[in-house]
């Protein structure tokens, strides 16, 4: 298998056989890490009330996850470039399985963050490893994007079975129920896993170095938790403290990787344009998406008053165009260009945002709906190209680091969309001015108002709730006001930077 040196020139790797087979393990793994990511969402108010977190923890309990798999993703990918791909997504989806009934049986908010941080650490496994393999199983260019067109369909349908599913189960059953689903996945792809995905490696990858670990994750935590403190509480000395020690951590792990002979991640890949102006679009775009979908739930539960498997279907016209435009992506590049299409995408997410500019307590379902369908549609163009930009612009030896990179532009994003975004919305919300009487609980989260107005005086209650849907709203339009500034930046950096990018050439053209 490996003593072709052009592996692409013959007909046994272009056409692998069982590859498709194979295909559907991988998009498994990706289904397990898109259900978990969305059902938390509509989780959040049961949590809320149970746990009663504060809303700084309440913050955590979303983010954690995100800044432990930013900080791991890189050193997992390199791992699975060392002792092989398949052997670490097994293993990461066994830990994520076993994990998951961790996070379900929480009793208190301190280890719910805990058990989310382990689960960001199986997580770190799962993503890289998938991408690393589609590259390896589908040397022939259309094929692949194709192939990446599925992975990323099946992440947005993940998006969509995680509200519906989890809607559900949360009418039926307790909070943790929604993390159990983890485990009929995970089985099902560990099992189908060892018999049909091929292991791969790289011939001689050198030590894993554990020092360049260790600045990775230190560097990105510091870096995104002072990013998140600064923007809920201000700049205090702790947090310029937090900031500069990841700050000065990712400048040692760039020095040190230029100097390794065999480094965790190859430094020079961010000299292909191409490349770093997929990895800037994909940060760009969660950042400006995700702070935004992490309150969404609570509006339409909280504010809206639809029931959770209800607020999980009002989301389906997001998943339902990511997954039409996903898998057509990859021959819309190819018929126009990478830069008209990616930059098409972010352009059409960021006008769908300034719509919801508009929204207030009592809107009608077709603006909302219409305009997550264009979100849908607009993200399932450019996360598909921009993946596979990523994927060609390196030899395939790389592709797991190429992909981890790509995987951590994506959880930053993610942790840092729910930190700026997520703070705008919380910071105008706790000014918000009850009644006399109004406990400081009902400040703290939208969820704690609604348990405090239970344990008010009915018409004290209800005064104290409208003025908190109010503030909500107001927080929310706010923050998709400046999601939709970043993604119309993003588009406009994505058209200079894909300039003369194309799909069809593979790693020949980077020779």
């Amino acid at each position: 298998m490996t003593s072709t040196l052009r592996p692409t020139t013959t007909t046994e790797a272009v056409k692998r056989p069982g590859r498709w087979l194979a295909l559907s393990v991988l998009v498994l793994a990706v289904l397990l890490v898109a259900v978990d990511a969305t059902v938390l969402g509509l989780a959040t108010p049961y949590i809320s009330e149970d746990l009663e977190p504060s809303g700084t923890q309440l913050l955590w309990i979303g983010d954690v996850y995100s800044f432990v798999i930013a900080g791991l993703l890189v050193s997992m990918g390199s791992l699975g470039d060392r002792i092989g791909r398949k052997r670490i997504l097994l293993v990461g989806a066994t830990a994520f399985g076993a994990i998951s009934v961790l996070n379900a049986y929480a009793g208190t908010p301190e280890l719910l963050i805990v058990a989310r941080a382990l689960l960001g650490v199986a997580g770190a496994t799962l993503m890289p490893a998938t991408l690393a393999l589609i590259r390896n199983l589908f040397h022939d260019p259309r094929e692949r994007s194709l192939a990446v067109g599925i992975w990323g369909a099946t992440a947005s349908a993940g998006t969509a079975v995680g509200p519906i599913v989890g809607g559900f189960l949360l009418e039926h059953f307790w909070w943790g129920s929604v993390f159990l689903i983890n485990l009929p996945v995970m089985i099902v792809l560990v099992l189908v896993g060892i018999r049909l995905l091929p292991e791969s490696r790289t011939a001689n990858p050198g030590p894993w170095d554990l020092v360049s670990v260790v600045l990775s994750l230190v560097g990105m935590i510091g870096v995104v938790y002072a990013v998140k403190e600064a923007a809920t509480h201000g700049f205090a000395w702790s947090t310029v403290a937090a900031g500069l020690l990841g700050a000065a951590a990712l400048y040692g792990f760039v020095r040190r990787q230029l100097r390794l002979p065999a480094p965790l991640l190859d430094m020079r890949l961010f000299c292909h344009r191409g490349f770093s102006g997929a990895v800037l679009a994909d940060l760009l775009t969660i950042l400006g998406l995700s702070g935004l979908v992490f309150f969404l739930s609570q509006y339409l539960q909280l504010v809206q008053g639809r029931r959770p498997f209800e607020a999980g279907l009002a989301e389906l016209p997001a998943a339902v165009g990511a997954v039409v435009a996903g898998l057509v992506a990859g021959r819309a590049a190819r018929r126009f260009s990478v830069r008209v299409v990616v930059s098409g995408g972010l352009a059409a997410i960021g006008l769908a945002l300034a719509a919801l500019t508009l929204i207030g307590r009592s809107t009608g379902y077709p603006l909302l709906g219409a305009a997550l369908l264009v979100v849908g549609v607009g993200a399932g163009f450019s996360f598909t190209v921009t993946a596979d930009v990523i994927l060609s612009s390196v030899p395939k030896e790389q592709a797991g680091s190429a992909s981890a990179v790509s995987e951590t532009a994506y959880e930053l994003g993610a942790a840092l969309g729910i930190a700026v975004l997520g703070s705008i919305v919380t910071g105008v919300y706790r000014d918000f001015t009850g009644p006399a009487g109004t406990p400081d609980a009902a400040h703290e989260s939208l969820g704690g108002a609604v348990e405090a107005a239970a344990g008010m005086p009915a018409h004290s209650g209800a005064v104290m709730l409208d003025a908190a849907r109010t503030a909500f709203v107001d927080g929310l339009t706010l923050a998709a006001g400046a999601g939709a500034a970043v993604l119309l930046a993003a588009a406009g950096a994505a058209w200079f930077l894909l300039r003369g990018q194309k799909l069809e050439g593979g790693p020949a053209h980077h020779a």
